[in-house]
């Protein structure tokens, strides 16, 4: 098991703009030829985006974006015709495929933080398409078959356990709280990269959420 800190993260965005991004992963100028990628994982970035501020209009391809809002409202515009805002527990899903160009806000009155992770597909090009889920449960893995990957949403009260999937690969996200995962403390913006978890538990020192991503 790998641990990494959230203080290790890459700084990015231009928080003079109120745009402030930290990276887990090599990333633009940030690079790091021992931190490229776990699994399919090749990017996990939080975002904190002022109220008016953003992304505009930039091009992606190759690579499945899945992006899990922690608070406010991020609104979505894209090429293929899409326009959504996105909120906490919805996770929002976009294949950029062979192309697509996607914009990013917060338009709302309130600051917004948002985690988004790319993932490289098992096969390059095809079609871009977009998909949202609303309110994901616990118990309802979101299946990302694209990339051969599989993410879990866990919402935990202190005390309580779940089990890490037995993967060959898991990539674990703290989105809020605490947790002790064998016996190595984790909190909000740490990650834990898992090879062969085999019977691995989570545990709970505080109320907590966690995203967890299987992969072979």
């Amino acid at each position: 098991m790998d641990v990494r800190r959230a203080a290790e993260r890459y700084r990015g965005g231009d928080e003079g703009a109120g745009i402030a991004t930290r990276h887990a992963f090599s990333f633009g100028p940030h690079y790091d030829p021992d931190n490229l990628r776990f699994g399919a994982v090749i990017a996990c970035n939080e975002e904190r985006l002022a109220p008016g501020t953003g992304f505009d209009e930039h091009p992606h391809s190759h690579t499945e974006i899945v992006t899990w809002v922690v608070e406010g409202e991020l609104t979505h515009r894209d090429s293929t015709g899409h326009e959504t805002k996105v909120r906490p527990g919805d996770v929002q899903h976009l294949a950029a495929a062979a192309g697509v160009r996607h914009v990013e806000r917060n338009d709302g009155p309130l600051p917004l933080t948002f985690l988004q992770m790319w993932l490289a597909p098992l096969e390059p090009g095809g079609d871009p398409s977009y998909d949202v889920v609303r309110g994901i449960a616990d118990s309802t893995p979101y299946a990302l078959p694209a990339a051969g990957a599989m993410l879990h949403v866990r919402r935990l009260k202190a005390g309580e356990r779940t089990a890490v999937p037995d993967a060959p690969r898991v990539y674990v996200h703290v989105v809020r709280g605490e947790i002790t995962l064998a016996e190595e403390g984790l909190g909000a913006g740490d990650s834990a990269r898992i090879t062969d978890a085999g019977e691995l538990d989570a545990v709970a020192t505080t109320a907590a959420e966690l995203l967890l991503w299987e992969m072979p």
